[in-house]
């Protein structure tokens, strides 16, 4: 059952990793680079800052923080420990059948994608808290992005994408209901308070 479970991962991501260009190859290698979405950081926080005031960044801050380090440890430390599949460009068995960014592929294992376990959680986070259709479709999809650039550039198949994903969706909502019962017990002293009733 395992075998034809990872033998229909591996098709569908040689399906996927077959749609490829020349140009679209050093896009997808910066949609993938975190630095390159520093300034939608930027303004992702700008937008809280109007939103929500000064009073309410530190702790918004501590919870994206902690987002993250969730996400990345438990991902790369833990499942990719434990799981060690080796990334579709570093399979020997679909050597020569993987399109990669001029030979370029990453370290470690595959399972489960800390890209997507980040901007998943990231993004599960902040569509929590600002409770707008338009901007969670907007982060589902810059999520979904990032995501699939990995497998276009043979980092990771759909798979790690999938459990990755879930698992930053779980850890985004719990730190948002995290945040709900600290501002109940320290009734709106600690937390996101004004978020929370907006």
């Amino acid at each position: 059952m395992i075998e034809k479970i990872e033998s229909i991962d591996q098709n569908l991501f040689l399906y996927l990793n077959s749609f490829h260009a020349d140009w679209l190859d050093p896009i997808m290698m910066q949609v993938s680079n975190k630095l390159f979405w520093i300034p939608l950081y930027l303004l992702l926080f700008y937008i809280v800052q109007r939103s929500f005031g000064w009073k309410n960044m530190g702790w918004f801050a501590l919870l994206v923080a902690l987002t993250i380090l969730f996400c990345d440890q438990l991902s790369s430390t833990v499942l990719k420990q434990y799981f060690a599949r080796y990334r579709p460009c570093n399979n020997l068995d679909l050597k020569g059948m993987v399109h990669t960014f001029h030979g370029h592929c990453g370290s470690g294992f595959s399972f489960v994608s800390g890209h997507a376990a980040n901007y998943f959680g990231l993004t599960t986070l902040l569509a929590s808290f600002m409770k707008k259709r338009n901007a969670t479709i907007l982060l589902l999809t810059w999520a979904a992005l990032i995501a699939y650039s990995r497998v276009y550039l043979g980092l990771h198949y759909p798979a790690d994408i999938l459990f990755g994903g879930l698992l930053g969706v779980v850890i985004g909502r719990m730190l948002y209901q995290l945040n709900g019962y600290t501002v109940r017990k320290s009734k709106g002293k600690i937390g996101l308070d004004e978020l929370n009733r907006r």
